[in-house]
């Protein structure tokens, strides 16, 4: 399970999307998840489909790895469907069993947050998937910059996210070593049930909270000692600049959230559902 997350991580390619400006992939991200929750239609997930394929085929970015950045959250997934299901009520009857009831609306409703989550974690991994921990940096910190006004430290808080963010694949990098470490000397990680799996992993937090703070302190002293004192005065090797493609990528995602608004507000009912 370690090994299948991918948060954090980043997939290096010669691709139209990885050479997009930074600030372009978080915005149109963030305008994509958005539209995930505007919507309550079977044809405008069938547009946020087409949407995301088109952009993972651009990106050259393998299904098949971010299908594995799914696997952490299949718990997840399978507790909102199945609370969804039972929970909501409306519509016909589908099923009545007992105290379990399935509607038509619960049915539609646990079927389009399993989408929504899904497409949710996919949209997010192809944004750092694409994207440097350095670009994010750059990227965050100039659609911040208004907030300078305001006393807001927007170069310490851009460079805290990155940092986290790039910290993910570090720390579970140093679990695995640890599992690994523990198991040739006899720990079982693997067998009982999810109470006893949960228990075995409790010896794994003391030797990764010590690594996580020797890691966190060793990157202070080196800030330290390269004189870093924040963003006041600093200058940029590689600045930002808006190009073509990055103009080409704007109104590709503003079509698509026009369509999507379009779909919502005039197609007929009849369309919105299964």
């Amino acid at each position: 399970m370690i090994r299948d997350i991918t948060i954090g991580q980043y997939y290096p390619a010669e691709s139209p999307i990885h050479r997009l400006d930074p600030r372009v992939k978080i915005v149109c991200t963030l305008l994509f998840l958005i539209s995930l929750f505007i919507q309550n239609s079977l044809l405008g997930y069938v547009i946020a489909t087409l949407f995301l394929g088109c952009v993972i085929h651009f990106s050259k970015v393998p299904v098949k790895y971010i299908a594995k950045g799914l696997k952490p959250i299949v718990i997840l997934l399978l507790f909102t469907v199945v609370m969804n299901l039972l929970l909501t009520r409306g519509g016909e009857t589908l099923v009545h069993f007992g105290i379990i009831t399935i509607t038509e609306n619960g049915l539609r409703t646990s079927v389009f947050m399993a989408i929504r989550l899904i497409y949710l974690v996919a949209g997010s991994s192809i944004m750092t998937f694409t994207t440097t921990p350095n670009g994010l940096t750059d990227g965050l910190e100039k659609l911040l910059h208004p907030l300078n006004r305001l006393n807001v430290p927007v170069h310490e808080v851009a460079m805290i996210m990155s940092i986290a963010l790039r910290f993910i694949p570090i720390l579970l990098e140093e679990t695995d070593k640890i599992m690994k470490a523990q198991m040739a000397r006899g720990a079982d990680f693997e067998s009982g049930n999810i109470i006893q799996r949960a228990k075995a992993m409790i010896p794994i937090l003391v030797p990764l909270f010590i690594s996580a703070f020797r890691r966190a302190n060793d990157l202070a002293m080196a800030m330290e000692a390269r004189c870093y004192h924040g963003g006041e005065g600093r200058t940029k090797m590689k600045p930002l600049r808006y190009k073509g493609r990055d103009k080409m990528a704007y109104i590709f995602t503003l079509i698509y959230i026009v369509v999507i608004f379009m779909v919502g507000r005039f197609v007929p009912f009849k369309l919105w559902v299964f």
